[in-house]
C-alpha cells in the first residue's frame, strides 16, 4: 500500500506492445535473479502481462505482436526451465507454439 491506499493496475489500458515490453521487463529480471522464488513471482508476472498482450493482439489480429509475444513465451519457458519448474516450462513452451 502507498499512502494509505491500494494502487490499480493500469494493465487492462496498456496496448499490446506495451504489455509485450513490461513482461519483457519482468523477464529480464526473472532471469537475472538468483532466487527461485522470486523468480517464479516475476515469471507469473510475466505471464500476467502476456495474456493481456495477447487478448489484445488477437483482438486487433497484429500478427506482428502475436509473434513476439509467442517468442517470448518461448523465452519465459525456458527461464522456468533454468529455475527448476520444469513441468511450468513444458506448459509455457506450448502456449509459445500454439500462438508461433
Amino acid at each position: 500500500m502507498l499512502f494509505g491506499t491500494t494502487i490499480p493496475s493500469t494493465l487492462s489500458s496498456l496496448s499490446p506492445q506495451k504489455a509485450l515490453l513490461l513482461a519483457n521487463w519482468y523477464l529480464e529480471c526473472a532471469y537475472k535473479s538468483d532466487d527461485s522464488t522470486i523468480a517464479l513471482e516475476l515469471c507469473h508476472e510475466t505471464e500476467v502481462s502476456l495474456n493481456h498482450a495477447k487478448k489484445v493482439a488477437k483482438n486487433t489480429k497484429n500478427k506482428t505482436a502475436i509473434e513476439a509475444i509467442a517468442s517470448t513465451y518461448i523465452d519465459l519457458g525456458t527461464v522456468l526451465k533454468i529455475h527448476n519448474y520444469g513441468n511450468e516450462s513444458q506448459v509455457i513452451y506450448k502456449k509459445g507454439l500454439k500462438l508461433g
